[in-house]
């Protein structure tokens, strides 16, 4: 069992590398499919109203002339309840566990989501959407959380990668079958978009179960793993730790004061303004482009995240073999940018959807790297605190993102003014991600995991 001296140097097992890669395989297999499903869930739940939007303003009763600027706010105020609740909830995760607290998490999403069949109104519309981000608040970033209780930063890419790939399936799987659901207007007394609302809200309360039943809440509760394996995983952690020097840095103030932290605070919130204004107008801005039923639109719709799903986990292992992080964080939202120009300034449909392919690769290729960044400084408290703080921050991005579309939509009567701001801001986002320093504990690990250490 490894033992740590008081010079804080930390003595390890006698775990070759292959038993090491052995232990780190399993506990990515009995781990990450159930966390990726359930992200999966989330994000469906997320970004549903994007094909629900197509058919709500007759229901919300609203103005064409406007209709707009009251969906793109009805969109983004998920993201106001969101960033309300994000930092208490991820502390709350930290006190009483990850297998309570997401399976919480989950089941309640579910239910709000399901009960936005009820909406009638913009009021109605604009609350529901405030109390979804409310519930849906603290998962993503508590599941950043708890995989550095398993994985130390030199995996921690890939391992991202693989979780938030989870987001772009999400659109893959989730795309057409919306799409098909809004086919069962009618059926029972309830309409598509109802009907797409309560289908896709209970998987969310069924995982939530299955979480609370199957989660460990860290490698010390891991049934699956012998007290060697677990000993060796800890150590792995806590050798990690002192290489980046985290044990300077474990309060939750010591979070709120990093510069460093309020940076990618600001790079995460450019990145969701592009994301969101992206998957919350696409389905419209494909039916625009394509003219084709709701049916071919959610198919359509799913190329963007097949093709960034191969991006994400390309990058992730790029990151992680290379130890660099904020270069593959600017070259994907530089791409994006292009991708964004391209697509406003093209007049062939098709051409223009396959930039906006090119530009969705480029932003979902950052999120691996941008969370390796992310965590590889902090711990402890300050650890929970500052990736809900990076997540909530961040996704005021995703009110900004559709509700600035909105409003340029409904001035200007097109896509190119929108497509144009969303470029500039991943533009902005890979400048402003060349000026962070990259403090990756790679070679110190490297030397710690060598069989002479």
């Amino acid at each position: 069992m490894q033992t740590q001296t008081h010079s804080g140097d930390i003595r390890r097992d006698e775990i070759g590398p292959d038993e090491g890669r052995a232990i780190l395989s399993k506990i990515t297999w009995r781990l990450l499919p159930l966390l990726f499903v359930c992200y999966i869930i989330a994000y469906i739940d997320r970004i549903n109203v994007g094909f629900a939007k197509l058919h709500l303003q007759q229901v919300l009763g609203v103005d064409p002339a406007v209709f707009g600027r009251v969906y793109g706010l009805g969109a983004g105020l998920f993201f106001i309840g969101y960033f309300l609740c994000e930092v208490p909830s991820n502390l709350v995760l930290h006190r009483v566990g990850a297998r309570i607290w997401i399976a919480r998490i989950m089941a309640f999403w579910g239910i709000v989501s399901m009960g936005m069949i009820l909406i009638k109104s913009a009021t109605a519309f604009y609350c529901a959407r405030f109390l979804l981000g409310a519930a849906e608040a603290g998962f993503f970033p508590g599941v950043i959380l708890y995989l550095t209780f398993w994985f130390p930063a030199r995996e921690r890419a890939r391992t991202v990668a693989f979780f938030a790939t989870g987001g772009v399936i999400a659109g893959i799987i989730g795309s057409p079958i919306s799409g098909m659901i809004l086919g069962l207007n009618g059926f029972g007394g309830l309409a598509g978009w109802q009907w797409l609302f309560v289908i896709e809200g209970i998987p969310a309360v069924l995982l939530g179960v299955i979480v609370l039943i199957y989660l460990p809440n860290g490698p010390r509760h891991a049934r699956w793993l012998t007290d060697k394996e677990k000993q060796w995983v800890e150590n792995r952690i806590a050798e990690d730790a002192l290489s980046s020097g985290q044990g300077r840095r474990h309060r939750l103030s010591d979070a709120f004061a990093s510069g460093r932290v309020w940076l990618l605070c600001l790079l995460y919130f450019l990145l969701n303004v592009g994301g969101y204004g992206y998957e919350m107008w696409l389905p419209t801005i494909v039916k625009e482009l394509s003219g084709t039923s709701d049916a071919v639109v959610g198919f359509i719709n799913a190329v963007p995240y097949l093709a960034a799903a191969v991006a994400m986990l390309a990058m992730g292992r790029y990151s992680d073999r290379t130890g660099h992080r904020r270069w593959p964080v600017a070259l994907g939202a530089m791409t994006s940018a292009a991708g964004f120009a391209l697509s406003g300034w093209l007049h062939n449909p098709w051409l223009s959807m396959a930039a906006l392919i090119l530009a969705f690769v480029g932003l979902k290729s950052t999120l691996g790297p941008f969370w390796a960044l992310g965590t590889t400084f902090l711990s402890g408290t300050a650890a929970a605190g500052g990736i809900a703080l990076i997540n909530s921050v961040g996704n005021l991005g995703g009110f900004a993102g559709p509700f600035l579309v909105g409003i340029i939509k409904d001035h200007t009567g097109s896509n190119v003014a929108a497509l144009m701001m969303l470029g500039g801001a991943l533009l902005a986002m890979g400048l402003l991600a060349l000026t962070i320093s990259e403090t990756p504990p790679t070679q110190k690990a490297a030397q710690l995991n060598s069989p002479a250490a």
